[in-house]
């Protein structure tokens, strides 16, 4: 008699199923005796764009990486969980792991020419992805290559599989990786500042074209990035970091028009400032640098700000929700509208 017991779903099966909702709860990591990440939580909608934003050293890479499972041996994720359609992504191992990469959670890395094999041509480096992670036989896996290559808006893709990465133009290289990391429509794409060597042509070209594959399927996006004018073409909500800390967090309406954290509204005024003049990049910069040990007894951002009393700097702020869903973590928050 056939029992009516269903077979236990697989942790990455779960997640796809019950959609592409991203938790990430209290997450902090470390590199020796020096605090990365501390005690970040943050959630991402199904099918959203969540832009985490800060200086170098913030601590957004970081948290890329823990969330892909990409950590370097000597990081220790020392406590949080990351969720994914309600699966702890740092819970999975062996066969669970292995298949949460590509499927569940993918990455989309800074330097294309680095991530590829430089001695191996291109349709081989994307067909192998479907030959050995989707289990499809050689000429079944090099169509599924070209198909891929084509989605991402490369003309003549059987061209362009016979040559090597060194052969491609950058916007080309970043569109083979896209190709690659959404091979498999993914829960959850991390893009770690993907467009930052490229050209602004090339840039927007980047963006619209991940933007077509959001709404097609419902991907859900956590987007690392320094670049403003990013956050606010990509993003639904911003996660502003500094010092591996939390300082706010809201959606990119709230952030550019109301910002309630002075480390935000600096950021803010140096875009703007770059904007002024015409340039991509921040034409000012904040004054000082944050700490190389990124452990401070108080306010991260104390050292720097100008609103700072001796209360930052013995005291770590806590995180308040100042307007709904608009939470900062200072102790002298910036009035509604006192930003830039």
């Amino acid at each position: 008699m056939a029992s009516d017991t269903q077979p236990a779903e697989e942790p990455v099966q779960a997640a796809r199923r019950v959609g592409s909702d991203v938790r990430v709860r209290n997450l902090s990591v470390s590199y020796g005796d020096y605090h990365a990440v501390r005690d970040v939580s943050f959630d991402i909608k199904a099918g959203t764009t969540l832009a985490l934003v800060g200086e170098s050293g913030s601590g957004k890479s970081t948290i890329a990486l823990a969330a892909s499972r990409l950590l370097d041996a000597d990081a220790t994720i020392d406590s949080g969980s990351i969720n994914v359609g309600g699966v702890d992504v740092l819970g999975l191992t062996g066969p669970d792991l292995l298949q949460m990469r590509g499927h569940t959670v993918a990455y989309l890395a800074q330097d294309a020419l680095a991530a590829l094999n430089p001695v191996v041509r291109i349709g081989r480096q994307v067909s192998e992805i479907y030959a050995v992670r989707g289990g499809e036989k050689k000429n079944v896996a090099r169509e599924k290559a070209i198909a891929a290559l084509r989605r991402v808006n490369i003309h003549d893709p059987e061209r362009v599989a016979t040559m090597y990465p060194h052969q491609l133009s950058g916007g080309m290289r970043q569109r083979v990786m896209i190709a690659i990391a959404l091979a498999f429509e993914p829960a959850l794409l991390i893009a770690d500042e993907p467009t930052t060597a490229l050209d602004v042509t090339v840039q927007a070209d980047i963006l619209a074209m991940i933007v077509d594959q959001q709404e097609r399927n419902g991907l859900t996006c956590l987007w690392i990035t320094h670049d403003m004018s990013v956050v606010a073409e990509m993003a639904d909500s911003v996660a502003v970091l500094y010092g591996g800390q939390m300082l706010e967090m809201s959606d990119v309406y709230s952030v550019f028009d109301d910002p309630r954290n002075p480390y935000t509204n600096k950021l803010l005024e140096c875009f703007a400032s770059g904007r002024s003049a015409g340039l991509k990049e921040p034409f000012c910069s904040i004054p000082g640098s944050p700490s190389s040990r990124g452990a401070s007894a108080g306010c991260p951002f104390e050292p720097r700000c100008d609103h700072a009393d001796d209360r930052c700097r013995t005291d770590v702020p806590v995180s308040v929700e100042m307007t709904p869903q608009h939470w900062t973590a200072c102790h002298h928050p910036l009035e509604i509208g006192a930003g830039k």
